[in-house]
């Protein structure tokens, strides 16, 4: 039986990649020539340099994302570089396409520092009307992102912090419905102090999340750990307000919701079962989880997701992403503010109705059709507010 890893290689290899360029007019003719090009294209110049907002009437721009990465964070490959992240690359700018119908185009960077990666995207903006960043490490990417969103009058969004994000609180608003429990009492518990784990935290505070715990390889996220690092340290004063110290095991003890984004096998059975009533697991390291369901399950759990989509409840970024720069550029938005991502989390979650919520069914699929749609909607309505 051929896996699906043997029919990755194999389709890659006789496609030669997964997208390739259309001409949206015809050139049949010399006339066709002189119109797509030389001497018509000279009228299109002259209106864009007369009025530069004109770019977005008269080229692809209104619709074209750019998909950029610099190969350090790769899915759960970590640090595998710009050639081998293009594959990655075309496959989110095909899922642009056939869930939003937004045209995207993979760029794969070879450079890691920072000011490069700023100056480099900076100057490639003018051909986008948006930027999505993708699987770029921290706390690079955290860098990298807010210079961009200053520099630029574009939306910039890095999908690995604020898409997984998104999807996380959508299913978290459905998860504590089916568990009858309340997003500002519930104890959350957040595995990875990743730009994944610290943008979610981050979405859930905002959300209305009172009690709160990020660990890392190092422990709880304590402020009183001096030796810290900036961006941990900035979370760490913004959670665990109790300042408990220990591992994993010390902080689910009680909590209501785990979500994990670190890595396979890390939450025991053992630990699931001194999670409160009715406890929520999300374990979404891939392709193996931080438990299987079944373990999760056996522990206790109530509502249990992960990333993958041979399990109920898959908690996949194709749900936000497409959706959110749908929105975002039908809007003409300069940015992807706060308010949009609460949205579309909040338009997400909405997609399933309470008669068919259920512990194994909380969030939609990706070809549910209207995912993309309500999301959007969501978006541009926060735009206008």
């Amino acid at each position: 039986m051929t896996t699906v890893q043997e029919k990755a290689l194999a389709i890659s290899k006789e496609k030669h990649g997964k997208l390739e360029i259309r001409s949206k007019v015809e050139i049949n003719s010399m006339a066709d020539l002189s119109v797509a090009y030389t001497p018509g294209v000279a009228a299109v110049c002259t209106e864009i340099a007369n009025n530069k907002e004109m770019v977005y009437e008269y080229t692809s721009k209104r619709n074209l994302v750019a998909v950029i990465t610099d190969g350090s964070a790769v899915l759960g490959l970590g640090n595998i570089g710009p050639e081998a992240a293009i594959p990655v690359m075309e496959g989110k700018a095909i899922l642009f396409k056939r869930f939003a119908d937004v045209d995207a185009i993979p760029l794969s960077i070879n450079t890691q520092d920072p000011d490069e990666l700023v100056s480099h995207i900076a100057a490639l903006a003018p051909s986008f009307g948006g930027i999505n960043l993708e699987d770029i490490s921290a706390p690079r990417c955290f860098e990298v992102e807010k210079r961009l969103k200053a520099m630029l009058d574009i939306p910039v969004f890095h999908d690995d912090q604020h898409g997984t994000a998104i999807v996380v609180l959508a299913a978290l608003y459905n998860a504590l419905k089916v568990a009858q429990k309340s997003i500002d009492s519930a104890k959350v518990v957040i595995n990875g102090g990743g730009a994944a784990g610290l943008s979610i935290a981050n979405m859930l505070l905002a959300a209305g999340v009172k009690n709160l715990k990020v660990v890392d390889k190092i422990g709880i996220l304590c402020e009183s750990d001096t030796s810290l690092p900036a961006h941990h340290m900035e979370m760490a004063k913004k959670t665990n307000r109790e300042k408990q110290t220990g591992t994993l095991q010390d902080a689910v003890k009680g909590a209501d919701v785990f979500v994990g984004v670190s890595a396979p096998g890390v939450l025991k059975k053992e630990w699931v079962a001194t999670m409160a009533d009715k406890s929520i697991v999300f374990a979404m390291a891939n392709p193996m989880p931080e438990i299987m369901p079944d373990e999760a399950k056996a522990g206790g759990a109530y509502v249990v997701g992960t990333g993958r989509s041979d399990f109920p409840n898959q908690i996949n970024n194709v749900l936000a992403f497409p959706g959110i720069f749908r929105g975002a550029l039908d809007a003409r938005a300069k940015d992807i503010t706060l308010e949009m991502q609460l949205a579309a989390a909040k338009g997400l979650a909405s997609i399933v109705t309470a008669d068919k919520l259920s512990p194994d069914y909380i969030l939609p699929n990706a070809f549910e059709p209207n995912v993309s749609k309500v999301v959007a909607e969501s978006v541009r309505n926060a735009v206008k507010k």
